[in-house]
């Protein structure tokens, strides 16, 4: 962070102290496009500050904000820049703070949580990684709170991280060093107040808490004389799997048996009643603060066409009722997309395609929302990089269970032809 204090003499013969305070990016620093600036300025004008901008190069003035705080992405390509933050004040003065910085490529900050631009509580969870194209790779990682406020360092290439902050809003940034003296960083403005709160259970195919069970055509309840060994359904999950897997810990999850269409349902209890992550809410006051939820999972399967689906839940129990997100990736049926319409009972086709890849990672996101008045939002499902929106609408049923838990499960096929899908950097946040 630099800051350039300036002793102005106005038009009127006063005089003003005035500076620009920069949080990214750093003087000197290796970044890749587009380039993030974040500042802020003060002055001692009674009237305050107008307006500040960003200038590329003498004369070049790319980007302006009004007020006293500027927060912009300026696509510059690969080269040396001496670039100036610059401020302008309600009494006519004007002060500047150079940054000379080098655009190259292939660096990145990725920030999981919080989300930004969410209400949190004072305790805020942070959580993100970083990636260079320098092949000494990433230094270590930092949470500024404000500009020049370094409040958390880590080294490596994954940062988390719980910080205690006072009530108000935070143009808080998480900044990454490479070992060749570059720098990247993701801006996350937060709002700290209230009683929401937000976080993330990372890696969860390596934790404790997940519990199998079949489900046996035609009503599909659970089958409780059913056993792990069979014969209707067999299933078993193996954790800590070195190969295939990104992480070193994938999960395996086999099914089989002799009841076709048999499917097995994995599921762990996160937030509330058998919460596994050290989080039962005896005081019930989690819970009710959780608005959005983001499923995130890697999968691996060798042939998919096997698979009658593959399905990925969340749900939440609160107030009475409960809220079921199911998006179900129908394989053997059709390649495409189910939701849940819990309602109902029933499955509705979203027309977006689903076709994992075979013997290869597939990365799914998907992202929903219990909306502000109670009603289930399913927001959008990311496969392999391609982001399809659904914006459907579902309305809860009643309940008397209380948490947040996701589900994970296997679909037999016509013959319960068995198969194995290995999980892996399952991460769930909530806020």
């Amino acid at each position: 962070m630099r800051k350039l204090a300036v002793l102005l003499v106005l038009s009127s013969g006063t005089f003003a102290f005035a500076g620009v305070s920069i949080s990214a990016p750093a003087n000197g620093v290796t970044v890749s496009s587009p380039v993030q600036y974040v500042a802020s300025a003060s002055s001692s004008c009674s009237k305050g500050i107008s307006a500040m901008g960003v200038y590329t190069g003498p004369g070049q003035l790319v980007y302006t904000s009004q007020g006293a705080k500027l927060n912009t992405l300026i696509n510059l390509n690969p080269g040396v820049y001496n670039t100036v933050v610059e401020e302008w004040d309600n009494c006519g003065g004007a002060s500047v703070t150079p940054v000379k910085i080098t655009v190259g490529s292939g660096s990145q900050v990725s920030v999981s949580a919080p989300k930004p631009n969410s209400t949190v509580s004072s305790t805020v969870q942070y959580v993100a990684s970083a990636s260079s194209s320098c092949s000494k790779g990433v230094s270590a990682m930092g949470i500024y709170t404000a500009p020049g406020k370094l409040a958390y360092t880590s080294q490596g290439a994954q940062l988390n991280a719980t910080l205690t902050l006072n009530a108000g809003v935070y143009d808080t940034v998480v900044e990454a060093w490479d070992n060749c003296g570059g720098a990247s960083v993701a801006p996350v403005t937060i709002t700290v107040g209230g009683t929401s709160t937000s976080g993330v259970f990372t890696n969860l195919q390596e934790q404790t808490g997940w519990n199998g069970y079949a489900l046996l055509p035609p009503l599909y309840n659970i089958c409780t004389s059913c056993t792990p060994s069979g014969p209707q359904a067999t299933w078993s999950m193996t954790q800590n799997i070195s190969s295939p897997s990104l992480s070193g810990k994938s999960s395996l999850m086999d099914i089989g048996g002799e009841t076709v269409y048999s499917d097995i349902l994995w599921n762990n209890h996160l937030i509330g009643n058998f919460s596994s992550q050290g989080m039962p809410d005896n005081n019930q006051t989690i819970v009710p603060s959780l608005h959005n939820f983001t499923y995130d999972v890697y999968f691996y399967v060798e042939e998919p066409s096997v698979s009658q689906a593959l399905e990925f839940d969340i749900n939440q129990f609160v107030g009475g009722y409960s809220y079921i997100w199911g998006h179900e990736c129908r394989i053997a049926g059709g390649n495409e997309w189910d939701i849940w319409d819990n309602p109902s009972q029933t499955w509705h086709p979203t027309g977006i395609a689903c076709k994992p890849l075979a013997n290869a990672w597939n990365h799914l996101v998907l992202q929903v929302q219990r909306t502000s008045d109670n009603h289930i939002l399913f927001q959008s499902i990311t496969l392999n990089g391609v982001t399809s929106t659904l914006n459907y609408y579902e309305d809860p049923t009643t309940t008397t269970w209380y948490g947040v838990t996701i589900n994970y499960q296997q679909d037999g096929n016509y013959q319960q032809t068995p198969y194995s899908v290995w999980l892996d950097k399952v991460n769930f946040t909530y806020w």
